[in-house]
């Protein structure tokens, strides 16, 4: 059969198509987004219409995943680490009332965050709600794993983790599909009582939930993602979990070793398995992307000298691994890294020439200036640049909708003038709540929505509130004379600065919607339109 060559993320979402998934639901998180765009551009699951819309947020994307299975129907629900936070309420709860279609979760972590706040493993998440997880070590296990989990997650009657990294969701190779399955036929829950989870039904489905751990755990240790690999060395061996064993597989071809791998791919961690490889090893390395979860869970079951990992400083304590990291850990020996030319110079990220949100910042500064320290607090976005020079204009940015509620509470505090920047498709997401605190509150502080029609930071997807903001604050009980509407240009700046400045005066809640197009999709949308005239 002829491979189709895709990312990691992009054969998740071919998992999905394949397995008979009737819908997925989402909010773009890299490196999680290509899983939603590839069903989006697949002209399969148009074909088969499958829904594939942005959510507003990582719950409601997790919420609406549910109801669809409730209906009988396969869902997935794709996040990065940071926004299965955001979804935690339902996700946990999920593993309460259980399942009736099968129901994916895809959460893509990001170890050495590359383009998150943290180092966050997913991992624990499954274990805190006692589901099955699972973790590819490439492309083909990715598809694999997505088209079995929707069976094994009807099977148990509960959601199923499919746990990526970074190296594997924007890495590619080419994949075998298999027999596609027709989606689900509507069947929705009949026994309604253990979705509603009051006290009294809780307790039982809790206690179903503890019952079925040995079940999860047999599960795993007859799983064919779980085997062990023989070798030569008895006394020395490496349990490696996901993209680990690719590491450990490299690092040992290059050292010339052959030691006994045990593979790990699918948890609850395979009890049985892995003591007969302890009971054959002297010692032990742990390998696994992320947070030490397995290794520190093992040491609880075997004398500490056994095992070598992230906890006693054989690997490096942050940040991800690699073979190199690998090799010295079963060597000793340091790969050298060749000095980088002198002509190579970083280069800091930057917000694009003639992007909007450069105006803004320029504005803000200008009109705080006479206060003397700027307290501009900001949120997740590519506006987030706006704490580097030249701009300098920010003094925080800590998680999504974050901004509206530190600028309230600092508000509160008596910090005048208390300023925020949130973009659009953030304001939707978690913007909104603060908000309305805020305006419960009489609160003095300005909003300021930089608005630029999308979702930039993540390559362009729909920003839910698109032409509705404006409503939206007046709906959450802004005071309409003060949610002011200004084009960020600098021909507009002194008509502009003069908004900024009556509002910064006011003391009450004022928002400014600052609307200019992302210069990006502006631009794609310009080409479109022509070759559609062409």
């Amino acid at each position: 059969m002829e491979k189709t060559l895709v990312l990691g993320d992009e054969a998740v979402a071919l998992g999905g198509i394949d397995a008979g998934m009737s819908g997925i639901y989402a909010y773009p998180g890299t490196p999680s987004t290509e899983i939603t765009e590839y069903v989006q551009n697949s002209s399969e699951a148009r074909e088969w219409k499958i829904r594939s819309e942005w959510s507003a947020n990582e719950k409601t994307a997790y919420e609406a995943a549910l109801g669809m299975s409730y209906a009988g129907k396969r869902a997935m629900v794709c996040m990065k680490h940071v926004g299965l936070n955001v979804a935690a309420d339902p996700f946990i709860n999920s593993a309460i009332t259980g399942v009736q279609g099968g129901l994916i979760l895809a959460v893509a972590d990001d170890p050495s965050m590359h383009s998150s706040q943290n180092e966050q493993d997913s991992r624990y998440y499954g274990r805190f709600a006692m589901i099955p997880v699972l973790e590819p070590a490439n492309q083909q296990e990715a598809y694999d794993m997505v088209y079995e989990a929707f069976s094994l997650s009807e099977k148990v009657k509960l959601p199923v983790m499919i746990r990526l990294t970074t190296r594997l969701s924007h890495s590619r190779a080419g994949v075998l599909r298999k027999t596609r399955i027709q989606q689900n036929q509507l069947n929705p829950v009949s026994d309604t009582k253990r979705f509603i989870i009051l006290p009294v039904n809780a307790r039982v489905q809790y206690k179903s939930l503890v019952d079925m751990q040995p079940e999860l755990e047999r599960n795993s240790s007859a799983s064919v993602f779980n085997r062990l690999i023989e070798g030569d060395h008895k006394d020395f061996g490496i349990i490696a979990c996901g993209i680990a064993y690719n590491y450990a597989m490299e690092a040992m071809q290059l050292a010339d070793l052959k030691l006994p791998v045990l593979k790990i791919a699918q948890y609850p961690l395979p009890d049985a398995l892995i003591r007969q490889f302890f009971s054959a090893c002297k010692k032990v390395l742990i390998l696994e992307e992320g947070y030490p979860v397995y290794e520190e869970f093992m040491r609880g079951y075997f004398d500490n000298g056994q095992l070598l990992g992230r906890l006693d400083g054989t690997l490096p304590r942050t940040g991800e691994l690699n073979p190199d990291i690998v090799l010295l850990a079963l060597t000793g020996k340091e790969v050298p890294v060749p000095a980088r030319p002198e002509v190579l110079v970083n280069r800091p990220p930057a917000l694009c020439q003639g992007c909007s949100h450069r105006d803004v910042f320029l504005d803000l500064n200008e009109v705080l200036e006479p206060f003397g320290e700027k307290h501009v607090f900001s949120d997740i976005g590519c506006y987030t640049l706006g704490a580097l020079p030249p701009f300098n204009s920010i003094c925080s940015c800590v998680d999504m909708g974050a901004s509206v509620t530190m600028a309230k509470g600092a508000a509160d505090a008596g910090l005048r003038p208390a300023v925020c920047v949130i973009g659009d498709s953030t304001f939707t997401h978690s913007g909104m709540t603060g908000l309305l605190d805020a305006v419960n509150d009489k609160s003095p502080l300005t909003v300021v929505i930089s608005d630029n029609h999308t979702t930039a930071m993540t390559g362009g997807q729909d920003s839910p509130g698109h032409g509705r903001l404006y409503s939206i604050c007046a709906g959450l009980g802004v005071d309409p004379a003060h949610i002011r509407s200004i084009e960020p240009l600098k021909n507009k700046r002194e008509a502009n600065r003069k908004v900024y400045r009556e509002e910064l005066a006011y003391e009450g809640v004022s928002v400014i919607i600052a609307s200019r197009e992302c210069i990006q999709t502006a631009s794609r949308r310009k080409k479109q339109e022509k070759q559609t005239q062409d």
